[in-house]
């Protein structure tokens, strides 16, 4: 794997740190695409992580390899797409996201966000750190 979107495509559960007042918050997320040469993630408005995200732009996702003996981080800021372009090509993507949203790309709770400033790098236990591009 030689980007961070083939390393979490293959191990496709991550975990998403947001700041919340003072106190930082970690939960699982599993929907990750590439549009526009950015790597984009989804969320719903009416959740705390929106209003997170909103307060504090500023994010880190990490994911463990398969293997158990490598894991990714990706740190950097994000911005909001709610383009119905953008909403139409994560409900293509991913069969749980219409599952979860019968309304679809129609559905006003659902957002996209992307990174705008990020830094993706692979750790291992047996090797130095090293920065990947994102894709």
């Amino acid at each position: 794997m030689n980007t961070a979107f083939e390393y979490i495509k293959a191990n496709p559960v991550f975990h998403l740190a947001t700041v919340d007042g003072n106190k930082a918050r970690v939960r699982p997320f599993g929907f990750i695409m590439k549009r526009k040469n950015r790597l984009y993630l989804c969320t719903n408005r009416t959740k705390d992580v929106y209003k997170q995200l909103v307060d504090h732009p500023d994010i880190e996702i990490s994911n463990m390899g398969n293997d158990g003996t490598t894991w990714l981080r990706i740190r950097g800021k994000i911005e909001f797409d709610d383009s119905y372009e953008a909403k139409v090509q994560a409900f293509q993507e991913s069969v749980k996201l219409r599952e979860l949203y019968p309304k679809g790309a129609d559905d006003e709770t659902f957002i996209t966000f992307y990174f705008t400033n990020a830094q993706a790098t692979l750790y291992s236990f047996s090797a130095e750190p090293k920065t990947i591009p994102l894709l």
